[in-house]
This record gives C-alpha cells, sequence and structure tokens, in this order.
C-alpha cells in the first residue's frame, strides 16, 4: 500500500486519553494519535526507536530526564530503551514513528473492532 488514509482507519484507545490510527509497515509502525489537554503519558520504554512531531497543541514531554516543552513544529527523538514521560498541556495532535514495528500496537489492532 502506497498511500494511507488516517481519516478512514480505525481509532485504537492506546491508553486512557491516548487516541489514534496506525499503519505498519515491515519494519516501522506510524500513528496519528491525539493526546487530550491534560493527559499524562506515564514514564516507561520500549525497545523501539521513537521520533514525536507535535502539530498541535503544547506538550511536555520528558526524555532520559531531559525536559523541554514541545509546541507545533518540533519533533522529539526518543532512543531505544530510554525512559520517557510527557504532560498535554493543551491536547495534542502527533505523529510518532516507531521502529522496528510495535507488535504490541498490531496486536491491539486486532483486539480493537
Amino acid at each position: 500500500m502506497t498511500f494511507i488514509n488516517f481519516n478512514t482507519r480505525k481509532k485504537l484507545k492506546i491508553w486512557d486519553g491516548i487516541n489514534g490510527s496506525i499503519y505498519h509497515s515491515e519494519q516501522a509502525t506510524f500513528g496519528h494519535f491525539i493526546l487530550d489537554e491534560g493527559v499524562a503519558l506515564p514514564a516507561h520504554n520500549h525497545p523501539h526507536e521513537q521520533w514525536t512531531h507535535l502539530i498541535e497543541g503544547e506538550l511536555e514531554f520528558d526524555i532520559g530526564g531531559e525536559t523541554q516543552i514541545m509546541t507545533p513544529g518540533m519533533t522529539a527523538f526518543i532512543p531505544s530503551n530510554v525512559e520517557h514521560s510527557g504532560k498535554a498541556i493543551k491536547k495534542c495532535k502527533v505523529i510518532d514513528c516507531f521502529l522496528p514495528v510495535r507488535e504490541d500496537f498490531v496486536e491491539l489492532e486486532k483486539d480493537t473492532p
């Protein structure tokens, strides 16, 4: 599949207050997510590299102890296994890319009607 329409893809609940659509290639997972205002992303890590690009809103992001207030147009890179957390100061729209594929998201997508 060459072109993906995220407007028509299934919406998934990633965590409370974090929802969106994803697509997987053979090597990466790509997602469009909405973070509700005030939602906290708990501290966690995973073996995937992650790129997070903020389209709208304001996001406080902590990556390995370095905290930054992200505004639209900013991108954060999270290396593999680095602990990170965040809080949506305002409602946010983000694009995330994970390498390699997030198999947990593959399963979540299968389990979501």
